[in-house]
């Protein structure tokens, strides 16, 4: 499985959310086995008003409704950047295999830099590698939130 081109189909919803005026965070959940892209998403809490509209749990309901289950075996999930509390806490609910995220989160990352959800003893265990197209996850958010401060302004 080729990690930066499922990477850069997140990277396209997230300039989705960013057209939006929506933090770009996209999101996308592959089948290991054949390469298919089963679920995508992408940043809506500020479009919908609803606090658990994020990327990840958009793409994972939409894996789940695709698959008929609420178990995603044999997946992996792509995200711009690292999974919140939240977001992890469905990621291990759904079972996903992998996890691949860009961007570092070092105010609420729940995969490595605030703390490891994803590790927690008698869970299912998921295999983290982050850092996939870190500078352009990255900068995209700095663009977002640069622009947000210059409209504040």
């Amino acid at each position: 499985m080729e990690a930066e081109v499922y990477m850069r189909r997140a990277l396209e919803l997230a300039e989705q959310a960013f057209s939006i005026g929506e933090v770009p965070v996209g999101a996308v959940i592959v089948r290991r086995s054949d390469g298919l892209v089963i679920g995508e998403g992408y940043n809506r809490r500020e479009t919908t008003r609803h606090a658990l509209a994020h990327a990840e749990i958009i793409a994972i309901d939409a894996a789940c409704r695709k698959l008929g289950g609420w178990r995603l075996p044999d997946c992996a999930l792509f995200v711009t950047l690292e999974p919140c509390p939240m977001c992890s806490g469905a990621i291990v609910q759904a079972r996903i295999d992998e996890v691949y995220y860009g961007a570092d989160d070092p105010k609420c990352g729940a995969v490595r830099s605030v703390g490891s959800m994803l590790a927690l003893p008698d869970h299912y265990h998921t295999e983290v590698t982050g850092g996939i197209l870190r500078e352009e996850c990255s900068g995209i958010l700095s663009a977002f939130f640069r622009e947000l401060r210059r409209k504040k302004l």
